[in-house]
């Protein structure tokens, strides 16, 4: 396939990455042409900056940008684009986004967390179809299929759902080890210290029930513990972490 992507951040690189291995990358669309330009060299694409240099002779046009610049992106595109199918790869944007302005429309949502550092294990990443025409969904499951063994065929509702459930078991649970660090730096206690016991608890939640996993002084209700851990944070005058510890704590007491 001809591919061509909207972007030039993590996803889009991580995408146009292991696409290029098996499709031609043609164009990167950046509104920097910079950051264009860096993406495209690694892969011999062209780089742009504007909508009327696009290359409509493309089988595939990939909007990897925020999700608040979806909107923008596809009024500004589709007239130069009118029999391409066009997707998106957010959890938290519904396909109509683009199927309002665009007939070909779709989505390509893969559910992983991106960082230009860390290569990406595509094979057991769950990729996300949804399209406007079954033959276009066709042609995405087909893509998909050539990149993971998990691919399934979501509605857009029950991608948002996915996306918020990520958001408490990704974002949140990582600011939680940034939380964690801040703590034992205070004391100059290596953070690499926790690693076995955050490992051992990310596999036991990914093998059970995690409410059946839940452990510490909330769970088991021994409060002399939860006051002299906000009684310390007190003392490292630091409300923020106190006010997170609390919320947290009543939570897992009135979950048990």
């Amino acid at each position: 396939m001809r591919i061509s992507m909207i972007g030039a951040g993590r996803v889009a690189y991580h995408l146009a990455l292991v696409l290029s291995a098996q499709h031609e990358i043609v164009q990167i669309y950046s509104r920097t042409l910079d950051k264009a330009q860096q993406l495209a060299d690694q892969f011999k694409a062209q780089a742009i900056a504007q909508p009327e240099n696009l290359n409509h002779d493309i089988d595939l046009m990939i909007i990897a940008v925020s999700d608040q610049s979806i909107a923008e992106v596809i009024r500004q595109v589709y007239f130069y684009l009118q029999d391409v199918l066009i997707v998106h790869t957010s959890g938290s944007s519904h396909l109509n986004v683009l199927a309002d302005v665009h007939a070909k429309s779709g989505v390509f949502y893969p559910l992983q967390t991106f960082s230009l550092e860390r290569e990406i294990d595509w094979e057991n990443t769950p990729l996300f179809i949804e399209a406007s025409e079954p033959e276009d969904q066709e042609i995405l499951t087909h893509l998909a299929n050539s990149l993971s063994n998990r691919v399934y065929t979501y509605s857009s509702s029950q991608r948002l759902s996915l996306h918020l459930a990520a958001v408490f078991a990704c974002n949140f649970a990582n600011y939680c080890y940034d939380m964690a660090k801040q703590v034992v730096d205070v004391q100059q206690v290596d953070f690499s210290l926790l690693y076995p016991l955050m490992l051992e608890t990310a596999s036991k939640a990914t093998q059970n029930d995690p409410k059946q996993m839940q452990t510490g002084p909330a769970m088991r209700g021994d409060q002399n513990i939860l006051n002299m851990h906000q009684q310390m944070l007190a003392n490292m005058q630091r409300e923020d972490l106190q006010n997170v510890y609390q919320l947290l704590s009543q939570q897992i007491l009135r979950r048990h």
